[in-house]
């Protein structure tokens, strides 16, 4: 759903027809408003608010299927490295810097 003008509304407007704005959202709208010429918050409805949750839910989750997927792919080639060297390692190497 795009935005247009009649979407953005001032503060000062959206307390005056809360009422009637809060009907058009339920209707299907999305509001912007605005506080000192710039975006403030929006107001969408709850169902809405509810659905974007889950996709965001849903991406997150689908980011770390990908990472998972990469991480074992990097098992299947022989890219690894044992976790216990490899922080120790690191540890010295801080240790160095510090002492420099």
């Amino acid at each position: 759903m795009s935005i247009s003008a009649g979407d953005i509304i001032s503060l000062s407007q959206a307390r005056a027809n809360l009422s009637e704005l809060a009907d058009q959202v339920k209707a299907g709208a999305e509001k912007i408003v605005t506080k000192n010429g710039e975006s403030y918050v929006a107001i969408i409805d709850a169902q809405r608010l509810d659905y974007y949750h889950q996709l965001e839910r849903e991406r997150i989750h689908l980011l770390l299927i990908e990472d998972a997927s990469k991480g074992l792919a990097d098992i299947s080639a022989g890219k690894v490295k044992d976790a216990r060297s490899t922080l120790s390692a690191l540890k010295s190497r801080r240790t160095t810097r510090t002492a420099i």
